[in-house]
């Protein structure tokens, strides 16, 4: 096999090898089928055995309550941010949001067109280098919900505080998922394209609270009703089968390391990495985020110039860390430390900056 690079993107997200290799082997004769997992019928006997895990593990190791049920569904978050208000949106009730990003700004957009939503919050002004207080969050009179975005993958801020309001929690989680333990009794719903930290894009894996499923509206589609999509298991239609497949893999793997706990003690280290590499660089790297919000997922930072940033990026590629440009709508640069990301790979990073700085001061 080539050498591996070490991938810093922000999505698709690096996956662990271990599962990668795994699913290489059995690809073309899946427990002894004959066939790949991508050509079994999804109501046969493997593929059941393989949806039935992933859905027993995905709620094992988010130690999700016996009062939440959880779906995989096509489309990714973005599907999401118009799934939720169409079904919990009861005439008269609004959609709080908190707009700390470019990912919340979309989930608001698209909010506004199947009801009553608003920002109780707002970093605009702030340039969303930070995370509200709770003390800033205003919420209005009959609201259903208020929305938060866990962490913003473009801005590199993530919630530390979590809100302290007198009505549910809804959560994008996206690029956080499964990274730290949740107070899952504020929320109703959670949820996050599996492409960050679980799997291959493709699907949400979304974690709704059993308790309000005879509230959801009814009068939409099918597939877009969150009461079938948990009668039916998830198995409404034609499910996402390899992403799922991928995703018990990572599932399994993260149970094998020591579950939730073990993988948000890593994150933090390997975030610390490399935010050593930026405080300790005398302001030639700088990271315009708030300490207390800094994303321990998506790390960005700046260099002096645009043109330095351009010859960072340019030699990363060539020595093998990939996907450090910033997203096109802020520049600058970022790295991504997903679940799969090695400690060697951050390590790695850090002295690569390290050296880069000396061979082209500012």
């Amino acid at each position: 096999m080539s050498k591996r690079v070490f991938n810093f993107g922000a999505g698709p997200c690096t996956l662990p090898l271990s599962a990668l290799e795994e699913a290489q082997q059995e690809f073309t004769n899946y427990m002894d089928s004959g066939m790949s997992v991508i050509e079994l019928s999804h109501r046969g006997k493997e593929y059941d055995q393989t949806h039935t895990e992933a859905m027993a593990l995905a709620k094992e190791i988010f130690g999700a309550p016996e009062d939440f049920e959880v779906m995989f569904i096509q489309g990714g978050a973005s599907m999401q941010f118009s799934m939720i208000p169409m079904n919990l949106l009861a005439d008269g009730e609004k959609a709080a949001y908190i707009d700390c990003g470019a990912w919340s700004g979309k989930a608001l957009k698209d909010a506004t067109y199947y009801g009553d939503a608003y920002a109780a919050w707002s970093g605009k002004d702030e340039k969303y280098t930070r995370m509200p207080k709770n003390s800033e969050i205003k919420l209005q009179p009959n609201t259903r919900y208020l929305h938060i975005t866990t962490n913003e993958t473009i801005g590199g801020i993530r919630t530390i505080e979590w809100p302290e309001v007198d009505v549910p929690l809804v959560a994008d989680m996206s690029s956080d998922f499964m990274t730290r333990p949740i107070p899952w009794e504020k929320f109703d719903i959670v949820y996050g394209g599996a492409q960050k930290n679980l799997g291959p894009a493709g699907m949400a894996v979304v974690f709704i609270r059993k308790s309000i499923l005879d509230k959801t509206n009814k009068n939409i589609g099918g597939y877009l009703r969150f009461d079938i999509q948990c009668k039916k298991e998830s198995l409404y239609n034609t499910p996402p089968v390899f992403a799922i497949y991928m995703m018990g893999k990572v599932l399994k793997w993260m149970k094998s390391l020591g579950g939730l706990k073990e993988i948000e003690k890593r994150a933090d280290e390997k975030a610390a990495v490399v935010y050593e590499a930026i405080d300790g660089s005398n302001g030639y790297y700088n990271c315009p985020v708030a300490k207390e919000n800094r994303s321990v997922m998506n790390i960005v930072f700046r260099l002096p110039t645009e043109e330095l940033e351009a010859k960072l990026i340019k030699e990363a590629t060539a020595a093998g860390f990939i996907g450090l440009k910033g997203h096109r709508d802020v520049g600058g640069c970022r790295a991504s430390c997903y679940n799969a990301m090695s400690m060697e790979g951050v390590q790695a990073l850090k002295a690569f900056m390290g050296k880069f700085h000396q061979e082209n001061p500012a």
